[in-house]
């Protein structure tokens, strides 16, 4: 921005007044109930004007309704939400094993679980992403336990802190453990989130919520996150709730697509919980459903902008399909596999792509595809950590191979800095 001739201590007590008047209206705003909270988005590093204009929007949120357990705006955009590119950021399953929660136990010192020391290791890269999303494999039990692991799961509810002061903005839950505590673990586990201020998609407490996916923001664009699983390890959905858990039929993942597209949605990403664990290749029904759905279109436009896999416990390759980016799987975020022949399921990739906005048009496109590497460290202390060629070279090689191994590569995916 250009100076003006104005001095030098008038720029100074301006700056000091606007910094004062955006701290007040966090201040305020952070005593909005958790669903206003949410919708916001203050980096550590904002601008005093750009949290006074988060401010104000919070604000205005107030008097928004909510609806299934989200905040959605009435679609008009600030004067300075102006189209740039941003990044969408997703990492691989979330499994709190026994022994991940006594690390969490352990370091919050006798007060409870703190998993935030455990996935300190990742929260760089997360939380510069504009748009960051995790997979939460395991419903949340009540605050006081009990808690359990494999093969029924019930998490302590205190993940989800974590997962925002991490900075992860959304969540996908639909997975083959959803039900794994019943309809009472899939509400306490969006009750934490919502508490927490992330984002969730995939189960619901509701039919309303159901029809509705995550809305996010960023760069000036409106992206829809939805969240679908193969199944529920034979768990029936809830009596009269059918609606509990989204199930993977791919007819109903284009209509729900679409819907968001109508619904005012400019990226659309997709969150699948599918394929056979422990196996590296996709299987034939990913590699079917990946041309299924991204083949589908609306008036000559994709009607599914990012397909992201998890589930498998090892990362799966990336690849371009139709013209549009596929991870089959991302492996695992954080868990705890102790034998040497399951290794590869404390690894994981972290899919990071940047959406660039169409000159010329309203669509965006992906501009940039990038994996970088994931690894729990069971340590002791277990820590969720990023590998590179410095501290864990023989995991990154691993994962390196996987992720280029449908030759992603040549479509120009590359390692993230």
């Amino acid at each position: 921005m250009r100076r003006t001739e104005r001095t030098a201590s008038t720029e100074s007590a301006e700056r000091a007044e606007s910094t004062e008047r955006a701290r007040e209206a966090v201040r305020a705003a952070t005593r909005e109930p958790a669903r206003i909270r949410r919708t916001l988005r203050i980096r550590r590093t904002a601008p005093a004007a750009a949290v006074l204009a988060l401010a104000g929007l919070a604000a205005s949120l107030a008097a928004c309704t909510a609806h299934g357990g989200t905040v959605r705006d009435d679609g008009a955009r600030p004067a300075d939400d102006r189209r740039r590119p941003f990044t969408v950021l997703a990492t691989g399953d979330i499994i709190p094993y026994p022994s991940i929660i006594r690390q969490a136990e352990e370091d919050a010192g006798g007060d409870g679980h703190d998993f935030s020391r455990i996935l300190a290791g990742v929260e760089p890269v997360v939380a510069s992403a504009d748009v960051a999303l995790c997979h939460m494999e395991t419903p949340y039990g009540d605050e006081d336990g009990p808690f359990t692991g494999y093969p029924m799961f019930r998490s302590p509810p205190r993940l989800a802190e974590a997962l925002r002061a991490t900075g992860y903005d959304s969540c996908s839950t639909a997975s083959n453990h959803s039900l794994d505590d019943g309809f009472e673990g899939v509400r306490r586990t969006l009750d934490a989130l919502d508490e927490a201020g992330v984002r969730h998609a995939g189960t619901a407490r509701s039919a309303r919520e159901a029809a509705r996916p995550a809305r996010l923001r960023a760069g000036g664009a409106e992206i829809a996150h939805l969240s679908y699983t193969y199944g529920t390890n034979g768990i029936p959905l809830p009596d009269g709730r059918p609606w509990a858990v989204n199930l993977l039929e791919p007819e109903r993942v284009i209509a729900d697509a679409r819907a968001a597209r109508r619904e005012g949605a400019d990226v659309v990403v997709v969150s699948l919980h599918w394929g056979t664990e422990w196996q590296q290749a996709p299987d034939d029904t990913q590699k079917e459903l990946a041309r299924r759905l991204t083949a589908a279109r609306t008036d000559g436009r994709k009607d599914i902008d990012l397909l992201i896999g998890t589930h498998n416990h090892v990362p799966q390759p990336y690849e371009k399909v139709n013209g549009t980016w596929v991870v089959y799987g991302l492996g695992d975020q954080m868990a705890s596999f102790v034998p040497v022949e399951k290794r590869s399921g404390n690894e994981g990739s972290m899919a990071r792509f940047t959406f660039t906005p169409e000159r010329g048009g309203d669509g965006w496109t992906v501009s940039r595809a990038e994996y970088l590497v994931g690894h729990s460290d069971i340590g002791p202390p277990f820590r969720v950590v990023r590998a590179t060629e410095e501290n864990f070279p023989e995991v990154r090689e691993r994962v390196r191979e996987a992720v280029l191994s449908r030759g992603a590569a040549k479509d120009g995916l590359v390692e993230g800095r």
